[in-house]
């Protein structure tokens, strides 16, 4: 169902918090729109494959042109979205943040080239566990992991939400440019659907009691394990494994290194007022060289304050990003693992049963063309999140270079310019001095 794209809505009941929330934060999960980044992963396997694709598994690998599609760049772009105008919703019982959606669109399939709706979180995690179950061994980027401050629960911080919002739109921007994902039926009705279309659309879903079954098996497949898993998914298993050390360990220094910068700003931003006020008590001889000094600190506050800045959006998000895609991936190679550990113990029963062989057998054959499925596009997704993420980490790396030698080369010609206009005065005090 189409819907016109009109004027941005009037936040209302919007409420902010102070922005120091550090340590004031817990898990809680009965809010599932207090978030910034989710890691929980379902363990369950997932239901048959999307019965509009092909399941011959000759024939999937042809859908699977990753790297002739992205050389098309964005000139064969159809799928264009924004998340942005967020709104605060107060009720009696709880306090939320709904997200417009807007849609441009050049596809047969939608209806219209324009949608506009509103979506909480709860939505987005929705979308995200239905790709999930109907692409097992697709590579789905992660969402916003959820939190809530302590004291807090009825106030949202605004750059909590503007972080969270930024990371709704790349979410679904990156499912947008997925050429398997951005087909998925559950992905348009959360484009196009109105909040009462989308409601009616999530019940006819599977329900606990069968989601409740997928995890048995999947976590009785994981018990038993997998006995020949083929060499290119146990590298990769060995890769991930090392990148989510590396990762890690870099974000979690590079927020420490954040947090230390902050607390150097403040220290900073106390030092030159110090040195003004001291200027005031002392004769020009040395008032000068004190008003230069703290105005040399004013300025390095400022060009502080911007590479804190870069570092808070840029670099720290970026890591953070991966640190959850690792986590995805682990998940992954996991239900990729379950489909082959199913299908190996099928194989076992089949030799050892002699009753309902036909039958076994036929369900056999299913399990193998369902594994050789999720074995192609496991490939296939894993060489184009690669290139992703090289492409992402090696941009974010380079613009955090770049920032710091502009920051030291600012800082250094505040000093350096300090430095010779005393110089100057001194030779000028020398000449004064001579021809007194």
């Amino acid at each position: 169902m189409s819907a016109a794209v009109g004027e941005p809505a009037i936040v209302s009941n919007t409420q902010t918090i102070p922005a120091d929330i550090s340590g004031q934060m817990l898990d809680l999960d009965e809010d599932d729109d207090l978030e910034v980044y989710s890691k929980d992963v379902t363990l369950t396997e997932g239901r048959a494959m999307n019965p509009s694709m092909q399941t011959s598994p000759g024939s999937m690998v042809n859908q699977y042109k990753f790297e002739e599609e992205e050389e098309e760049g964005l000139d064969t772009k159809d799928l264009f979205i924004t998340v942005d105008n967020p709104e605060s919703h107060v009720t009696a019982v709880e306090t939320f943040i709904t997200y417009r959606v807007l849609t441009k669109t050049t596809r047969s399939e939608f209806d219209s080239s324009e949608y506009e709706v509103r979506r909480r979180y709860q939505d987005f995690l929705w979308l995200k566990s239905k790709l999930e179950e109907t692409h097992p061994t697709l590579i789905v980027h992660p969402l916003p992991e959820k939190f809530v401050m302590k004291g807090m629960v009825e106030r949202f911080n605004n750059d909590f939400i503007d972080t969270r919002r930024k990371a709704l739109h790349k979410f679904l921007n990156r499912v947008s440019d997925h050429p398997i994902l951005s087909c998925s039926d559950d992905f348009k009705v959360f484009l196009t659907a109105q909040a009462w279309e989308l409601t009616s659309h999530k019940k006819q879903g599977p329900g606990f009691l069968s989601r409740m079954g997928d995890t048995v098996r999947a976590l009785s497949n994981s018990v038993r394990g997998v006995k020949n898993r083929p060499e290119e998914f146990a590298a990769m298993q060995e890769y991930v494994e090392a990148f989510s050390q590396k990762i890690s360990s870099l974000d979690k220094v590079t927020q420490r290194i954040v947090k230390e910068q902050k607390e150097y700003l403040e220290e900073l931003k106390e030092y030159a007022p110090t040195y003004t006020l001291w200027s005031g008590s002392e004769e020009e001889q040395l008032a000068e060289p004190l008003k230069g000094v703290a105005g040399c600190l004013e300025r390095c506050c400022q060009e502080t304050d911007q590479q804190l800045h870069h570092l808070s959006e840029v670099l720290v998000p970026t890591l953070h990003e991966y640190v959850l895609c690792s986590e995805g991936l682990k998940a992954v190679l996991r239900r990729r693992d379950h489909i082959q550990a199913e299908f190996e113990a099928k194989s076992e029963a089949l030799a050892t049963k002699k009753v309902d062989r036909e039958a076994l057998k036929e369900e056999i054959d299913r399990l193998e063309d369902r594994g050789e499925w999720a074995n192609n596009a496991l490939k296939g997704d894993w060489s184009r999140w690669k290139r992703s993420m090289r492409a992402d980490l090696k941009s974010a790396f380079l613009c955090t270079a770049e920032k710091n030698v502009d920051y030291y080369e600012k800082c250094l010609a505040v000093w350096e310019t300090f430095l010779l206009s005393q110089k100057t005065d001194g030779l000028q005090e020398g000449a004064e001095d001579e021809t007194s």
